[in-house]
């Protein structure tokens, strides 16, 4: 910024005039931008060309001073040696040599779970222990007032039902 007395245009006397600062005609030489453009883009074309051969002679150099595979490991097939190179199992999910799917093992727990929910067996036959479907047993709990009986009162009936012939009522 200039603090010297000019007038900005050319014998323009319509131009704006401050005692102190001073205007500029145009914010922006296009003709330099386009050539600071043009110098930036052979710049990167020059450091492109230089790196790539450094890049294969340095890639060539590692290569040679690489140690060779142990003859050992060189006899077997890549498949053993990828095995050999993974984690011992179990490996997580999703994981190189992990060959299931953690989607369709999700899903077949879940339909293993809902099966499981929704049988009719028998849990241990000889005591009298059964599992029924879910679905079956809140309406069992709804019928009763929502209070679940032990299996010990429930062999036995409960307080509001009829004693057998010969049984005491409690």
């Amino acid at each position: 910024m200039s603090t010297e007395k000019h007038h900005s245009g050319p014998g323009d006397p319509d131009a704006p005039f401050h005692e102190t600062v001073t205007f500029e005609p145009r914010d922006i030489n296009v003709g330099t931008v386009a050539k600071q453009l043009i110098y930036l883009g052979l710049t990167i074309v020059i450091a492109l060309l230089i790196c790539i051969p450094v890049l294969k002679f340095l890639t060539g150099m590692a290569a040679e001073n690489d140690t060779p595979m142990a003859p050992v490991r060189a006899q077997m097939s890549t498949g053993d040696r990828d095995n050999i190179s993974l984690p011992p199992e179990p490996r997580l999910q999703g994981v190189p040599g992990h060959t299931a799917d953690a989607q369709q093992d999700l899903r077949d727990k879940i339909a293993a779970d809902t099966a499981a929910n929704e049988s009719i067996g028998w849990v241990d036959k000889t005591n009298g222990i059964a599992k029924i479907p879910v679905s079956e047993a809140m309406k069992i709990i709804a019928e009763k007032g929502g209070t679940a009986s032990s299996g010990v009162a429930a062999s036995k009936g409960s307080a509001g039902a009829k004693a057998a012939p010969g049984e005491k009522k409690p």
